[in-house]
């Protein structure tokens, strides 16, 4: 699992897909309205996380991709 800052519980064990969907499921609640503020200030922080957390995984990828492509010296 890629390096996490401090993170919620939660998201310590959550795969790449399962934040990708939550996050998903997250902006769909926001876009569709009507939550009061204080429902739409959490969301809203959950979804930074879980965007966050996606993007953590991302960078953790694509640093294994760089190692495993750039050629190695003799």
């Amino acid at each position: 699992m890629p390096e996490k800052k401090s993170a919620p519980a939660d998201l310590e064990s959550m795969t790449y897909e399962a934040a990708r969907e939550e996050l998903i499921e997250v902006v769909r609640r926001l876009e569709a309205g009507g939550t009061t503020l204080e429902e739409s200030l959490s969301l809203w922080e959950r979804g930074e996380t879980l965007a966050n957390t996606c993007q953590q995984w991302l960078d953790g990828a694509r640093k294994r991709l760089d190692e495993v492509a750039t050629p190695r010296p003799e």
